[in-house]
């Protein structure tokens, strides 16, 4: 009504600074006072499209020779290889020493495995066999060889076996491989030339299902392939045997662990056929039980 006159209200302060930088909001840390256009991202952008481009050199390790001198850093350096990766190891893996009881007399078996090395090449010795109590020793072998890591999972393995036992023990070479398989499932494969020409060939596959932290399961399925007939042996073309088993075991220790379980043998084929002649089951269940321990 024109009475008097309004002062003018005093000027907006600006808000209160977050103390938020440019570097730190294009790194996500916080939101930015300064409106986004005027964030500049200064490691560049972080939605670069994908390519085909080299990858960038690894760092430097050596950086500390600009300070102490390359002499001076090469012993320390030489030790922190050996250290990290570059060790000697070594593991003796008792996997199974178990009593079988099945329909005549009970028996025993072994498979074992020794090993000594880094973590890309190792001596590898295995051994396996069975036998009865108060009867004959039916036979097993033993392998040396050179395992060589081809991946983080699988190593390549060459040597020579030597079968031992009753009969014919023919030494053979030995091409194959092993590892762990998606899922975690353990396999191993390998081919076996004998000595006079017989090429033989064994697959085996296990998993251990842990049914709580010390209680575990593992089931296991192996078979065993001749190219040809080898008489002598008791081995007939194509696939000749198969074993599946079931053991429940129980560790103690990661190191020690009895175990209870259920094994079947059955050959195939033709070498079902020759076992029959000799007088011998083609089937043998057993239920077995044993120790597993490694050091």
């Amino acid at each position: 009504m024109g009475h008097c006159t309004m002062p003018e209200p005093p000027a907006a302060s600006p808000p209160p600074s977050s103390g938020c930088t440019a570097e730190h909001a294009a790194m996500g840390h916080c939101k930015s006072d300064t409106p986004s256009a005027e964030v500049a991202d200064p490691h560049g952008s972080h939605d670069n499209p994908p390519g085909n481009e080299a990858a960038p050199a690894p760092p430097r390790v050596d950086a500390a020779d600009t300070i102490f001198g390359a002499d001076a850093m090469r012993g320390p350096r030489e030790r922190l290889y050996a250290e990290h990766g570059g060790g000697t190891f070594s593991k003796l893996m008792i996997d199974e020493a178990e009593w079988r009881a099945g329909q005549g007399s009970d028996g025993y078996a072994w498979d074992a495995e020794a090993w000594i090395g880094g973590d890309i090449d190792r001596l590898v010795l295995k051994s396996e066999g069975e036998g009865a109590f108060g009867g004959d020793f039916e036979g097993g072998e033993a392998q040396a060889l050179w395992s060589h890591a081809i991946g983080p999972y699988f190593d390549v393995q060459a040597g020579v076996r030597q079968d031992f036992g009753p009969g014919a023990s023919p030494t053979h070479a030995v091409l194959g491989i092993e590892g762990l398989a998606p899922y975690w499932f353990e396999v191993e494969g390998a081919l076996f030339v004998s000595h006079k020409g017989d090429v033989t060939a064994r697959f085996e596959a296990s998993y251990d299902q842990r049914i709580t932290q010390r209680l575990i399961a593992q089931p296991m399925a192996e078979a065993d392939f001749a190219m040809q007939n080898v008489t002598e042996t008791g081995v007939g073309a194509g696939l000749s045997s198969i074993e599946l088993g079931l053991r429940l075991r129980y560790e103690f220790v990661r190191e020690f662990a009895p175990y209870v379980g259920v094994v079947w043998e059955r050959k195939i084929g033709r070498t079902a056929r020759l076992a029959r002649r000799a007088g011998e089951d083609a089937s043998r269940p057993s239920f077995v039980a044993g120790v597993r321990f490694w050091f």
